[in-house]
């Protein structure tokens, strides 16, 4: 039997998948939404766990519930919530860009970090904290990781382009030439350095979110949500080129256009989610591979199902590190970083195993 040309197995087996990706979101956002409230109640200070509850419905419009205490507003409303949102953003914009990076350039094991494109946004993070730029107006670290990111994709595009078209074995090679480049000129930057610009710079590099303020999402937001939106509406054409660039090419994708275009977009979302939290390893590497084998390789549904799971994974990695050895913290990125380096030698093993070459 057959339903609009297509034999009733496969049909069948269509839907279940279908229903099985809609499950598996959905217990995402339900698990991201217990996390949230867990992690604004949670810390070293004991605050009433209706607190957030009691903020949220008087602030939506129901004042016949009253305010929590001041302590407990003053704790919720500017030291964690700005902390656990900036976790939320960090993790999706790293995952989505990861996401991306992996479709665009079809090997698992490419992410932003990896890529050399965090060494470009560290570059111009370093220059701000040893300049004093940073002290000086908080707009310029944004910025300069901005600018850090476009330089070392832009010039990776440029040394991996040749006639016109861009050969992903050479971007990857491109990446990491541009990566130690950028780390040699770190390291020069930091030995003309102050020991106090120095220490900073290096508590930076571990990633987290202590200390994060309102100020320090609400500036880079407006340019990082239309990013993070636009790499969304490029699922299809890394649907497409999933198959292959001559095939996408023969299917009438813009190939080399949409190329830049994903590259220069993750860039700047990279560049605004380290600004935020510093470089967080591992995420855009880990969320999507672990998700694409969860959910299959469609990134209309592969690239929100990671965003959620890498906001998820940032969100309790960051509560791990404030209350497994109170009263000192452990910063997001070790954790992260424990985390992913053996996911990471697990691959390499996995791709060895299989006899596959990176592409």
């Amino acid at each position: 039997m057959e339903s609009n040309g297509w034999p009733e197995p496969l049909i069948l087996i269509s839907s279940v998948k279908t229903v099985k990706n809609k499950a598996i979101i959905l217990i995402l956002i339900l698990l991201l939404v217990a996390a949230f409230i867990l992690a604004v109640n949670t810390g070293a200070v004991p605050v009433s766990p209706w607190a957030l509850f009691q903020l949220l419905f008087n602030k939506i419009g129901f004042k016949s519930i009253a305010l929590p205490s001041q302590q407990d507003l003053t704790i919720i409303l500017y030291i964690r919530l700005p902390r656990v949102v900036a976790a939320l953003l960090v993790g999706a914009s790293l995952s989505v860009c990861g996401v991306a990076m992996q479709g665009l350039f079809r090997n698992p094991m490419a992410s932003p970090d990896i890529l050399g494109i965090t060494a470009g946004s560290s570059l111009g993070a370093v220059i701000a904290i040893n300049l004093g730029l940073y002290a000086l107006n908080i707009y310029f670290l944004p910025l300069l990781t901005i600018g850090g990111a476009l330089l070392s994709s832009g010039l990776i595009y440029i040394i991996a382009s040749y006639r016109g078209r861009t050969a992903l074995l050479f971007v990857v090679l491109a990446g990491l030439a541009i990566s130690s480049l950028f780390n040699g000129l770190i390291s020069a930057i930091l030995l003309f350095s102050r020991r106090y610009e120095v220490s900073q710079f290096i508590f930076w590099t571990m990633g987290g979110f202590d200390g994060r303020m309102w100020k320090h999402i609400t500036l880079p937001l407006p340019f990082l949500a239309p990013a993070i939106v636009l790499l969304f509406f490029f699922t299809r054409e890394l649907n497409l080129l999933s198959l292959g660039e001559e095939q996408a090419h023969s299917l009438g994708l813009a190939v080399e256009r949409n190329k830049r275009l994903i590259l220069g977009t993750s860039a700047v979302v990279t560049g605004m989610a380290i600004s935020i939290g510093g470089p967080v390893g591992f995420v855009g590497l880990l969320m999507p591979h672990l998700f694409r084998l969860l959910v299959g390789p469609d990134h209309r549904i592969l690239m929100p199902a990671a965003a959620l799971g890498g906001s998820l994974l940032l969100i309790l990695a960051d509560l791990i590190g404030r209350i497994i050895a109170p009263p000192f913290e452990i910063r997001v990125g070790i954790i992260t970083a424990l985390l992913g380096s053996p996911y990471f030698l697990y691959l390499i093993l996995h791709y060895q195993r299989k006899g596959l070459d990176s592409r």
